[in-house]
């Protein structure tokens, strides 16, 4: 399995300004390559090839005045920006013929100097290292201070040089892990997400909901009323903005922390993982929009499926449309909708008082376990 390994980094100002080098002749020719295939469908010319592309906005480019400075970065990097171009028209003609799945991918659009984000790519061929100090080592830029924080399990194929919002660079090492299977345990859980509280387990453990932006919106409030006030283009408006930017990135941080954690141990704990697969980009349309994105159910999820890959655990989503809330996890009578501010029910027919999250992790638990297959080939059946 590939993942990311991601550390900080702590540039000195020389490395800075190089990065920042880095990052406008990567942008340059990002958008040169854009603008050249787009005036060549203008002009009715057929699609510019990857190979003559990359001889126009780079080989050639380097020879004329007007980008002569694409020299004093490393050639990997300008690769490597042409590259996430043709892979961006490689996915919308995919979204376009309905090879690729999920929601529909639009055409390549204009990096500008002003992205919160910037980053730029080196691979071997670029020669980066990890020296003896514990120090990355980058091509025309020196050797970057770094926080290890854990090792890496095999040697990088690749590290992308970050710099986010906040003004914060991180090293993201791409690396082959193998599968590490955890001692089988006889443990299986469903998993209802909600709002009120974050999860509800079968087992009907309760896990808070933490509510990250709600706690930090008073900061981030002030926050932003002092950089409305500031005037464009002054120092002090970069200040602002950039304190702004650091309580957003402060509150992603928390969520993926509290994300992490909480998917490492269920699981660890459990043998099979269960959760209903939300509509997130519905809910995010309703008034409840700003509560649904903080609680961040889409990377949780996401964290709980490569996890059990990598730790031979089984995961499963149950379809949205499975009546969980409607169900009797006892006697399996459908009893109906019922509004949102029905917590808790009884059964008309066995007369089991419910409270209706942990009804719904007991049937999506049952669901899950009825779609996997047992030791003979047949499904497993849900219990009585």
């Amino acid at each position: 399995m590939r993942l990311r390994y991601q550390f900080r980094l702590y540039p000195t100002p020389g490395q800075r300004d190089a990065l920042a080098r880095a990052f406008g002749c990567a942008r340059v020719v990002f958008n040169d390559g854009l603008r050249a295939r787009q005036d060549a469908r203008a002009a009715g010319l057929p699609y510019v090839s990857d190979a003559a592309l990359s001889r126009l906005v780079i080989t050639e480019a380097k020879k004329s005045p007007e980008r002569t400075w694409l020299g004093e970065v490393s050639a990997v990097v300008l690769q490597q920006a042409l590259a996430d171009l043709n892979a961006a028209y490689r996915n919308f003609s995919a979204s376009m013929s309905g090879k690729r799945k999920g929601r529909k991918v639009a055409l390549p659009r204009f990096r500008s100097r002003k992205d919160s984000r910037q980053a730029v790519r080196f691979t071997r061929n670029a020669r980066f290292a990890i020296t003896a100090g514990r120090k990355l080592r980058l091509p025309k830029i020196g050797d970057v201070k770094v926080m290890w924080s854990r090792g890496l399990p095999s040697e990088p194929s690749s590290v992308t040089v970050i710099r986010d919002a906040a003004g914060r660079y991180f090293a993201s090492f791409v690396v082959e892990t193998a599968d590490d299977p955890l001692p089988e345990t006889t443990g299986e859980v469903g998993i209802d997400l909600g709002l009120t509280h974050f999860a509800v387990l079968s087992d009907g453990t309760k896990i808070t909901n933490p509510r990250i932006l709600r706690r930090a919106e008073r900061r981030l409030r002030r926050a932003q009323k002092a950089l409305s006030r500031k005037q464009t283009g002054s120092a002090n408006r970069a200040k602002a903005k950039a304190r702004v930017a650091r309580i957003h990135a402060r509150v992603a941080d928390t969520r993926r922390d509290h994300a992490h954690k909480l998917s490492t141990l269920l699981v660890r704990d459990n043998q099979a993982v269960y959760v209903e697969d939300l509509n997130v980009t519905g809910l995010g349309r309703t008034r409840l929009a700003k509560s649904v994105y903080d609680a961040g159910w889409a990377q949780f999820t996401a964290m709980l499926e490569y996890k059990a890959q990598r730790y031979g655990r089984t995961f499963a989503r149950i379809g949205r449309f499975e009546p969980t809330s409607q169900t009797c996890s006892t006697c399996r009578v459908k009893d109906g909708p019922k509004p949102l501010n029905v917590r808790e029910w009884a059964c008309p027919a066995c007369g089991t008082v419910h409270d209706r999250d942990i009804n719904a992790a007991k049937n999506i638990l049952a669901a899950g376990r009825a779609d996997r297959r047992n030791a003979c080939g047949g499904t497993v059946s849900p219990s009585a």
